[in-house]
């Protein structure tokens, strides 16, 4: 469940993009619409000052015949055109009016569009939520069910966090070093030799982001939120990832199959820390934090953690990128 509770609010997080990208389109066709309206509304009036000038001025009778067998301005406009009782200058005016009226057509069948896309979106999305809603409520029935035991285990995985804890920052001050060292070896030696858990690979680019892990680690115990990407709301999987990163000013979409396309493939024996890991077809996403681990939101219900790539997470593996 936790699975496709994962999957699902991914897929509601890149239907916010979509939507974000349609509302803004939506905008822009607005302001066309209005503008050419205006456009056609003065050239409606300058076409309107001809007809009477060339009435009062020209041949009065054929051009009442003209007006007084037309049923409306368009029809005035297509007689007059067809009998060529215009002059250059009415014949511009013309063209304006039929311009600015496409113009108007043309918009307004795209913002109807639009609106009609959008429209499904908030379907989709409203759907979407109440499944998701429907599975938190069952997930939530569930560890009522089996509250004590749940309280028991939960103390004892803060006990066991706190310790990970412990050695995922002493690991990360001791990768910090290594990068330092490594960096210092490269200035000599003009070579690349930045730790990962297999050695050096000069196919790969060099690991610039160890030192996001200490940041990740600042956020350890953090609800999972779905949708969440603050310390103060809490966070998703993608949503970690993405504050994390932006402390560093790396920025990345709320969604981790987008986050997938960043960066460099990493084989798994060449993990560096820093590196991003994903998991059960890109619907899940972590942090690798070095010695076979990785920092994660995982779902809901628990908090931000820090888990091994065994297990679930071994079966379920990806790949990594590296930023």
């Amino acid at each position: 469940m936790n699975s496709n509770l994962s999957k699902t609010i991914e897929a509601w997080n890149y239907a916010n993009i979509q939507l974000k990208e349609l509302d803004a389109e939506l905008r822009l066709n607005g302001r066309h619409l209005v503008a050419a309206r205006k456009s056609l509304v003065v050239s409606r009036g300058r076409i309107a000052e001809r007809l009477r000038d060339l009435y009062v001025n020209g041949d009065g009778d054929s051009t009442l015949e003209v007006l007084l067998g037309s049923r409306s301005l368009d029809d005035i406009i297509t007689r007059l055109d067809a009998i060529q009782r215009v002059s250059s200058q009415d014949a511009r005016i013309l063209a304006e009016v039929k311009q600015y009226r496409k113009e108007v057509e043309t918009r307004r069948g795209r913002l109807q569009d639009a609106r009609a896309a959008q429209a499904r979106i908030v379907a989709e999305r409203a759907a979407q939520k109440s499944s998701i809603e429907a599975q938190i409520a069952e997930q939530e029935r569930m560890l009522a069910s089996v509250k004590d035991e749940i309280a028991k285990l939960r103390a004892e995985e803060r006990a066991r966090q706190a310790q990970l804890a412990a050695q995922a920052r002493a690991q990360a001050r001791a990768q910090e070093l290594a990068v330092q060292e490594a960096a210092i070896q490269q200035s000599v030696t003009g070579y690349d030799v930045t730790p990962s858990d297999g050695g050096y690979d000069p196919n790969l680019p060099p690991a610039r982001f160890a030192h996001v892990v200490p940041i990740a680690l600042q956020h350890l115990g953090i609800p999972y939120v779905w949708g969440g990407s603050s310390p103060s709301t809490g966070f998703d999987c993608s949503g970690f990832i993405m504050y994390v990163f932006a402390q560093l000013g790396v920025s990345l979409p709320h969604h981790a199959a987008s986050q997938w396309n960043y960066g460099t493939y990493v084989p798994r024996d060449q993990l560096a820390a820093g590196d991003l890991v994903f998991f059960d077809g890109l619907g899940h996403a972590g942090i690798y934090i070095g010695n076979g681990q990785f920092v994660h939101a995982p779902h809901t219900g628990d908090v931000v953690k820090i888990s091994p790539l065994t297990g679930w997470y071994a079966s379920t593996y990806v790949g990594a990128r590296r930023l």
